[in-house]
Order: structure tokens, then sequence, then C-alpha cells
């Protein structure tokens, strides 16, 4: 077997396996089994269990920041001058996003290692993750912030981790989604047809009214900075 072919077998049955069962959860011995290659190339390739997670990522996140950053170029050269609207970049995020997994694996499997970079993410995959990918995710976050000016910057981050948490839920979930639709409203639903639907949904919560609690502390916040300006 090839040494390239060797290092793709491993890194397919890795991302499978880590996305079905996670990261704790999946060991190499497990990986080497499925993948008919032993622990020594493993080793060999990756040198330890942590490379192996963090080659999975960057099979997806590589040309993800690629097409993304030249996406935001383009709409940066659309609207010169002018902010760019949120529902603008929403989208091209989410055509950015789907058009990755046709190149590697299924949306599925690319949406549940992403929630797994959330929710069981390591400091090592967060350290990876920012250090390798912090600029883009960056670059968006501030266009998003020019977009939404009248959110505060830590509601702006609670929003923008529940529009992330619902899109992941949504697009990993999506082969029992299409069966319901298929079973119980007789609609065939493509991934495309499901992005459109969501799409208004995230536009409506990020410009969602402010809570009442964070509403209210506002005169309080101004009482405050009078007083020390006094």
């Amino acid at each position: 077997m090839a040494q390239s072919d060797t290092v793709t077998r491993i890194l397919d049955t890795a991302e499978v396996l880590f996305a079905e069962r996670g990261f704790a959860e999946t060991s190499l011995r497990n990986i080497t089994s499925k993948a008919r290659v032993n622990l020594a190339a493993v080793n060999y390739h990756f040198g330890s269990k942590k490379a192996l997670i963090q080659a999975v990522f960057a099979r997806y996140l590589d040309p993800f920041t690629q097409r993304f950053h030249t996406a935001l170029d383009e709409l940066e050269g659309q609207h010169t001058g002018r902010v760019i609207p949120l529902e603008t970049l929403l989208e091209t995020m989410a055509t950015t996003v789907l058009a990755v997994p046709a190149e590697r694996n299924s949306l599925k499997v690319f949406m549940r290692l992403l929630g797994l970079a959330y929710s069981q993410a390591q400091g090592h995959l967060r350290r990876y993750i920012q250090q390798e990918y912090g600029d883009v995710f960056t670059r968006f976050t501030e266009l998003v912030r020019k977009a939404t000016p009248d959110l505060p910057d830590a509601e702006r981050f609670w929003r923008l981790h529940f529009m992330l948490g619902t899109v992941i839920f949504t697009l990993s979930g999506l082969d029992a989604l299409r069966d319901i639709a298929e079973k119980d409203y007789h609609e065939q639903v493509s991934v495309r047809d499901l992005v459109r639907r969501l799409l208004p949904v995230v536009v409506a919560a990020m410009n969602a009214p402010l809570p009442m609690t964070l509403e209210a502390a506002k005169p309080e916040e101004g009482k405050h900075a009078n007083a020390h300006a006094s």
C-alpha cells in the first residue's frame, strides 16, 4: 500500500469514528483495526492521537478557511465603504460550509466534528484551531459586529454561539430531518433547501430585541457612567 493511501485510510477512518463516538471514546486501536493498518503506521505518520485529531480537522478547515477568506474578500470588494448585511454574511458562510464536504466526506460528519470541537474540545484542539484558523473567524466576527452595531459585545457572542449550535444540530441530524419531512409532510428536502429555510431563522435570532434584563440595565449603566464622570 502506498504511503499516501495509508495516510488517507487512517484519516478517513478516524474522522468517521471520532464523529460517531467522540474523541475520548475512540482509541488508536479502534482506528487501526477498522483502517486495517498497524499502530506503528499511525505513530509514524502522525506521532500521537492529538496530532491525528488535528489532522482530521485540518482536512476540512484548511479548504474552508481558504474559501471563506476569498469569499469575504469578494464581499468587501462589492461593499466598499458600506457595511455588509448580516444576511449576506451568514449566507456566504453557509455556502462555504456546504462546499467543503463535497471535497472530503459527508456534511453530517463535518457538522458532528464541529459539534465535538465545541462540546469535547480539549485544550490542545482549542489552541490548534485558534492558532491555525483564528484569523478567519476573527475577521468574520468583526464583520458581524459592524452589521449588528446595536448588540452589546457579550450578547453578540452568545447569539453567534446559539446560531452555530442551531446550524450544527440541524445539519448533523440531516438524515433524520429528511425522513421526517418525507414521511410526515411528503417533502423531499435537499441540503440547500434546508439552508434556505434555516437562514431567515438565524438572521431573525441575531436581530431579535435584547432580553428585557439587558434593556433594563441600560439606564443603570448610563447612571453609573454619569456618576463616574461627575
